[in-house]
């Protein structure tokens, strides 16, 4: 084992599955997540502890652990002074902010967070509601809720629960009246630990490779053929942003063109590139893109 280690917690529950996943686009190997909350890593210089994402920040900032991953919610609902090394955008189910939004019955009559006066809103977000209400003068009660917020939304006057799609709160028959906060995912620091050379290297390092991990997944590797004659002509195919790789082939006449591009316009520029006299076009998925 190396003498030089840091201490990184990653995330479980609902986030493990995308941050295991993660983890090994960005070449690192975890094995154990099924049934350990201490799993092993393939790198001697970081020691992996599988926590909460709700209490990750807590143990960041009082140094049981050098690094960790949590979202921006509950940096904001512990308080914890951290350093933010870098935003991760995934999820469990998307790579689009969640929400933990103020909702009601479909038969409630509120309409806006001042309808709440005087009620009593179930959440697990119990700070940062708190703090949601107070900064709007409305005078309200919060109380903490054990789970299954979406059931207690008709014994109280309303909930801030944590939504991705909304698809949960729509089953439930309930209703957004408002966003208390939006949330991404975070790569967090202990302060000290980023004073220590090592060990802010080391971290940084990881959240290169994480962000090049991300940016990844929406893009591919476009490969192909064309004629010298034709250069032009692809190259006004291309988006006009990216600039491809050009390379000799064995024939002279002909040329390789490289670019990554994103994933969602493959499908219309792939067929425009072969009428424009591209050949052996090859698309190819990414691991990790470095900007």
């Amino acid at each position: 084992m190396s003498e030089k280690i840091i201490k990184l917690g990653i995330p479980s529950g609902s986030l493990k599955e995308a941050t295991v996943d993660l983890f090994n686009k960005a070449g690192f190997n975890i094995s154990g997540s099924e049934r350990s909350f201490l799993p092993s890593i393939d790198d001697e210089q970081i020691q992996l502890t599988m926590l909460r994402a709700q209490e990750m920040s807590r143990y960041v900032s009082d140094g049981v652990l050098d690094a960790g991953i949590t979202g921006y919610d509950w940096i904001m609902e512990n308080g914890s002074e951290i350093v933010e090394v870098c935003e991760l955008a995934y999820s469990k189910a998307t790579s689009k902010p969640a929400r933990w939004v103020l909702a009601v019955p479909e038969e409630s009559k509120a309409k806006k967070p001042q309808d709440l006066k005087g009620g009593i809103i179930a959440t697990e977000l119990v700070n940062v509601t708190k703090k949601f209400f107070a900064d709007k003068n409305i005078d309200v009660k919060v109380e903490f809720s054990w789970g299954s917020t979406e059931v207690k939304a008709r014994l109280v006057d309303a909930i801030v629960e944590l939504t991705e799609t909304g698809t949960s709160l729509k089953a439930n028959n309930l209703r957004i009246i408002d966003t208390v906060i939006t949330s991404t995912t975070r790569f967090i620091a202990n302060k000290p630990a980023w004073q220590d050379k090592f060990k802010k290297e080391k971290i940084e390092n990881i959240a290169i490779l994480l962000k090049a991990a991300i940016d990844a997944r929406s893009k591919v590797g476009l490969k192909m053929n064309v004629e010298k004659a034709n250069l032009d002509k692809i190259l006004k195919v291309l988006p006009a942003e990216k600039s491809p790789t050009i390379s000799s082939l064995a024939d002279p006449n002909f040329i390789a063109v490289e670019v990554i591009i994103e994933e969602k316009i493959e499908r219309t520029l792939v067929p425009a590139l072969k009428r424009a006299g591209a050949s052996g076009i090859i698309t190819y998925p990414l691991n990790k893109v470095i900007h």
